[in-house]
């Protein structure tokens, strides 16, 4: 008995549980369109593979909702509309997970105001382009963030335009409204321009109402609020249905925007952005390169988001848990240095800012580090080299598939 009760006290603890880790990607390249991109589904698979890879995301765990196939006969896929984005958000956060992404790559735009604000500005509204037009606003990332359980964290990555302030009355950390102890340096980085084509990912407001208008038949109304409600009744954005409201029985939905005494300061949403609010992203098509010396063709590098892949690239060179404020930093650094003018903002509490990045832990960090080591030793040279270059944005301790991607998508 005294046996047995000595080996029950010197068992060792139970590890402690690993976070719960959900995320929702969504890429529209809104193909046969007048709006097309190219590389924003290729952004959500490169993502996809690094929250699994890095960040200990299990497959099962993360939706993917892209644009690449209409839904039909013996087609089960999830297009990523606005009503379809938003039920996604939804059950993320009721499933109490610990660790929230959300990655998005596509249009975005900025909305003017029905009516001004309770401080009387006319300041236009952020908000993402879904493929069926349904606006997503920041009214309704607060929204969601609000809804975020107390010890959890939801990280939004937007590569998209006007995404600074996509979450409503988060606080700026980095952006245009702060000075950054880096922006010197950033300044003063390189402007190496490959050669490549570049496309906005911003549909001009007069663009959206014409496209809208066409589909709800109001030829005569000028606001898109009307028309999204209009095509999209109970599944249009919160802030059309908060000024609905507000006409209709002079009141509606008092959130923050509404309240200036209430303070997101210690929600924990955090906002990586493309740029600027007044700023676009760019969308990025790797020209054709000429034959090599040997006379074969290199193949051509895929297209994708300026933004995300300098988050990747970022990641790939530092294997060792990178804070929200250093992704950010090193972000805005790669972009300047490679011709870009847009500049990535941070959003959050002061507390998150210097949280390490989707949360990755010390010791998972270690452990995707010696992966690094041993992956590298395992490739020739030739495979980890692009044609006999060594890859100049990745340190001695990035992997094998920093480098791959790195080749493909920078």
């Amino acid at each position: 008995m005294a046996e047995g009760m000595m080996k029950t006290a010197t068992q060792e603890p139970e590890p402690e549980p690993k976070p719960k880790r959900l995320a929702t990607l969504v890429g529209c390249n809104y193909a046969g369109t007048p709006h097309e991109l190219r590389g924003c589904i290729n952004d959500v698979h490169a993502m996809r593979d690094l929250l699994v890879a890095r960040f200990g995301f299990a497959p099962a765990e993360i939706t993917v909702l892209t644009d690449d196939a209409a839904p039909g006969a013996g087609n089960n896929k999830v297009l990523p509309t606005g009503a379809n984005i938003k039920r996604a958000l939804s059950d993320m956060v009721a499933r109490a997970g610990d660790v929230l992404f959300f990655h998005y790559s596509g249009h975005g735009t900025l909305v003017p105001p029905v009516m001004p604000d309770h401080r009387g500005r006319h300041r236009d509204d952020e908000a993402i382009v879904p493929c069926d037009f349904n606006l997503i606003t920041d009214v309704d990332f607060r929204r969601v963030v609000d809804r975020v359980p107390r010890g959890a964290s939801f990280t939004i990555v937007s590569d998209s335009c006007h995404s600074g302030g996509l979450i409503d009355n988060e606080k700026e950390q980095i952006g245009p409204a702060t000075v950054d102890d880096d922006d010197d340096l950033v300044a003063a980085a390189g402007s190496a321009r490959p050669s490549r084509t570049t496309r906005a990912r911003f549909i001009p407001y007069a663009a959206l109402v014409g496209h809208l208008a066409g589909a709800s038949g109001l030829h005569a109304s000028r606001h898109a609020a009307d028309h999204l409600l209009a095509l999209f009744g109970a599944d249009a954005s919160a802030k059309w249905w908060s000024h609905h409201n507000k006409h209709r029985h002079g009141h509606g939905h008092h959130g923050m925007d509404d309240d200036p005494s209430l303070s997101p300061d210690n929600d924990e949403g955090i906002l990586l952005s493309g740029c600027q609010t007044d700023e676009t992203s760019a969308d990025v098509v790797p020209e054709e390169e000429e034959d090599d010396d040997e006379g074969r063709r290199k193949e051509k590098k895929k297209a994708c988001g300026a933004f995300s892949s300098a988050v990747q690239a970022v990641l790939a060179a530092h294997p060792a848990a990178m804070s929200n404020r250093e992704v950010v930093r090193g972000a805005r650094a790669v972009l300047s240095e490679q011709g870009f003018d847009q500049h990535p903002c941070l959003y959050c509490s002061d507390g998150n800012a210097d949280k390490p990045f989707l949360c990755q832990q010390q010791g998972a960090a270690k452990e995707q580090e010696d992966l690094c080591q041993k992956k590298k030793k395992e490739r020739s040279r030739r495979t980890r080299i692009d044609e006999g270059r060594a890859c100049p944005m990745i340190c001695d301790s990035a992997c094998f598939s920093a480098c791959v991607f790195l080749i493909n998508y920078v």
